[in-house]
C-alpha cells in the first residue's frame, strides 16, 4: 500500500477519544482512520504509570499491525504518562493530547481557570511541567472521579452524572473561574450538561481542534497526506460491548467488537 494511503490510527481508554476523531475527520476528510477503544481497561486515570504505558504499547502495536502511518493518542492520561516512551520505541509520528492550558491562560480575564481531568493526567510529570509555565495564573485542579465510568456506561444524562458535575464545578465557580479546561477526551460529551451548570461568562476549552490541526501539520511535514480526493473510510473497534460506542457514532458508522 502507498504510504500516503495508509490510515491514521487513534486509541483511547474508551469511547471518549471519538471526540478527537470527529475533529480529525472534519479537518482531514480524505484520510482513512482506525479507532481503538480500550474500554475493558477504562478508565486509565486511576492506574499506575507502568500499567498505562503497557496498555498504550499494546494499543499502538495493534494499530501498527493494521498499517497505520501515524498514531493519535486520543487520551490525556496516556499522552501525559506514555507518549515519551512510545516515541522512543516506534518509528512513526505520534500526536498527543494535553489539557489546553495555554489558550485558557491567554483568554482568562479573572486570572483564574479550572481544569477538570483524571488523576493520572493531573499527577503526571508532563502536566506538572506544563503548569509550571503559568505560575501567574490561578489554576484550580479537579479530578473527575466517576465521570469516565458513567460515560462508558452510557449514563451521560443520568442524575448521578449531574450530581457529580455540580459537586466538582461549584467550588470552581465560587473561586471565579472564567475558563474551564476539559482535560480528558471523554469530557466534551458533557458540554451540554456543563453549560447548564456554568455561568455564561465561563468559556469551555477542549483540545480537539488543536489536535486535528497538529495531525494535519505533521502529516504534511512528513509528506504523508492522502491526496486521492476520495472520502476516507473509518473503522471503529472496542473490546467491550459495542452498543455504547455505537450510540456515540450514530448510524453513519459501525462499532465492531474486538477480542483485545
Amino acid at each position: 500500500m502507498d504510504k500516503n494511503a495508509k490510515p491514521i490510527g487513534l486509541f483511547d481508554s474508551g469511547i471518549g477519544g471519538t471526540s478527537i476523531w470527529k475533529e480529525i475527520h472534519a479537518a482531514l476528510p480524505y484520510e482513512d482512520t482506525i479507532y481503538l477503544a480500550d474500554s475493558n481497561n477504562a478508565p486509565y486515570g486511576l492506574k499506575p504509570k507502568q500499567d498505562i504505558i503497557n496498555l498504550s504499547i499494546k494499543n499502538t502495536e495493534y494499530l501498527l499491525s493494521k498499517g497505520c502511518k501515524i498514531i493519535v493518542v486520543a487520551c490525556n492520561t496516556a499522552t501525559t504518562n506514555a507518549i515519551k516512551k512510545l516515541r522512543e520505541q516506534y518509528n512513526v509520528p505520534f500526536i498527543g493530547i494535553e489539557p489546553a492550558i495555554k489558550p485558557a491562560a491567554i483568554h482568562t480575564k479573572t486570572n483564574t481557570i479550572g481544569i477538570l481531568a483524571t488523576k493520572g493526567t493531573l499527577s503526571s510529570e508532563l502536566f506538572s511541567q506544563t503548569v509550571s509555565g503559568f505560575r501567574n495564573i490561578n489554576i484550580i485542579e479537579q479530578v473527575g472521579y466517576g465521570l469516565v465510568e458513567l460515560i462508558e456506561e452510557g449514563k451521560i444524562y443520568s442524575d448521578e452524572m449531574a450530581a457529580l458535575l455540580h459537586s466538582y464545578l461549584q467550588p470552581m465557580i465560587a473561586q471565579n473561574i472564567d475558563c474551564l479546561v476539559l482535560g480528558c477526551s471523554h469530557y466534551p460529551y458533557l458540554i451540554p450538561l456543563l453549560k447548564q451548570i456554568l455561568p455564561d461568562n465561563v468559556t469551555i476549552i477542549d483540545s480537539g481542534e488543536a489536535v486535528a490541526r497538529q495531525t494535519k501539520n505533521i502529516l504534511s511535514a512528513n509528506n504523508l497526506l492522502n491526496t486521492s480526493g476520495k472520502p476516507g473510510n473509518a473503522e471503529f473497534y472496542t473490546n467491550a460491548d459495542p452498543k455504547v460506542l455505537q450510540s456515540i457514532l450514530g448510524d453513519s458508522h459501525s462499532a465492531n467488537r474486538l477480542d483485545f
